[in-house]
């Protein structure tokens, strides 16, 4: 069970944003993430908890942020109840996407694991909901995702395999990179992995 702490910051200006302290583990039935940030002052600022099925699918999304909640799922296409911080108020939305996305290393780790490329398959669009702090707003987007390259690195624990992912913005062009481990996101924009206690699960 990989558990750690990832340092998030602005992608364009390199501004510390948040620290995202996580554990997520491989089961008969899918991928469990679950994580607690605090902002670099050391305050509380949010919680994500991400549930897939065997298939990469959301099962069951609950996010915190700034007082605001998300609870999401996969039902016909993603489905969602956002609260106010109050309480008092809740609205529900459904697009026809493949899952959600966010600031959470969590969602590339999803998406890679729904798309399940190979290195010679050409690039795939998919339609993900970003909910993206302070205020967890929802914004359907499209990317397309290339697994460029696939390598084994020797370990002490044996070969750890990396893959290395193009991801392109479709509405923008703007293209990066995504470096993952198993389910752990080794090195993203606006990602830095800081510590990894154990090493990363590997999918079936």
């Amino acid at each position: 069970m990989p558990r750690g702490r990832y340092s998030l910051h602005d992608p364009h200006d390199h501004t510390p944003l948040a620290e995202e302290h996580f554990q997520c583990a491989t089961g008969p039935s899918g991928w469990r993430y679950t994580s607690r940030l605090t902002t670099p002052a050391g305050d509380p600022h949010g919680s994500v908890d991400l549930t897939l099925d065997d298939l990469g699918r959301p099962l069951r999304l609950e996010l915190h942020a700034g007082g605001w909640q998300v609870r999401g799922a996969a039902l016909d296409g993603v489905t969602w109840v956002r609260t106010d911080p109050t309480g008092d108020h809740a609205a529900e939305g459904n697009v026809r996407a493949h899952a959600f996305t966010g600031t959470s290393p969590a969602f590339l780790v999803a998406t890679a694991r729904l798309l399940r490329l190979t290195p010679s398959a050409s690039e795939t669009r998919v339609r993900l909901v970003a909910l993206t702090d302070p205020v967890l707003a929802p914004r359907t987007l499209d990317q397309s995702w290339t697994l460029w390259e696939r390598e084994a690195h020797a370990t002490d624990n044996g070969p750890l395999v990396v893959e290395e992912y193009q991801v392109t913005a479709l509405d923008t062009g703007e293209r990066h990179t995504v470096h993952l481990a198993g389910d752990v996101v080794l090195a993203a924009p606006g990602i830095e992995l800081e510590d990894l206690e154990s090493p990363p699960s590997v999918f079936p």
